[in-house]
């Protein structure tokens, strides 16, 4: 097979990063069909950061605050957040998020995530979840991690209910998706309600 010299792989790199700031050193050595080692050295001469660096980056950049609920309730780390529009949460699947005999992650985690996201991004004191539509497409599995992105498909104005679509990633390959109704304030019960319908394959 055909090396590509450094200059041209380079750009590539520099380019899958822009698009996706997420993507982990294995995964580039895949793309780029190169080793982790020349990746690692490539990152270097171009002065990019490793991933947990970026995303410290772009935890650090000023994104709207989170209105609707604590930020210590939001399931993962926010990365971005434009209230009524859309946000990015990042979730790392450790060990206490899986089965022990498979590792495999609980459904309920990455349902989590998507489900908390999809309250935060929301531009209200008060936002609960009145159903959700939902289909996990692959497991998420030990080590990997879970980028989450919602986006607001209806905001429901002031009172009402808002649509929000959220897509979970690993890597490029997705492994949930949700569209959810969200409850905005006025009018809402104590209680959470709604249903959930659950698609598995």
């Amino acid at each position: 097979m055909e090396r590509v010299p450094k200059r041209q792989r380079h750009q590539q790199l520099s380019k899958l990063l822009e698009e996706n700031p997420f993507l982990t050193d294995r995964e580039l050595t895949r793309l780029l069909k190169v080793s982790i080692q020349t990746i690692r050295l490539d990152r270097l001469e171009l002065a990019i950061p490793e991933l947990r660096e970026r995303l410290k980056m772009m935890a650090e950049r000023s994104y709207d605050p989170v209105k609707s609920l604590p930020l210590h309730e939001v399931i993962g780390d926010i990365v971005d957040l434009q209230l009524d529009k859309s946000g990015i949460s990042i979730f790392e699947i450790t060990g206490e998020h899986v089965f022990s005999r498979s590792g495999i992650a609980r459904g309920h985690h990455v349902f989590a995530q998507a489900n908390s996201l999809a309250v935060a991004v929301i531009n209200d004191e008060i936002a609960l979840t009145s159903s959700a539509d939902i289909r996990f497409v692959r497991p998420a599995r030990l080590g990997e991690k879970c980028i989450a992105k919602a986006y607001v498909r209806s905001s429901g104005g002031q009172k009402g209910k808002a649509k929000v679509e959220v897509f979970t990633y690993v890597g490029e390959e997705m492994v949930f998706q949700g569209n959810f109704v969200i409850y905005r304030s006025a009018g809402v019960s104590e209680h959470e309600g709604g249903e959930i319908r659950e698609n598995r394959h």
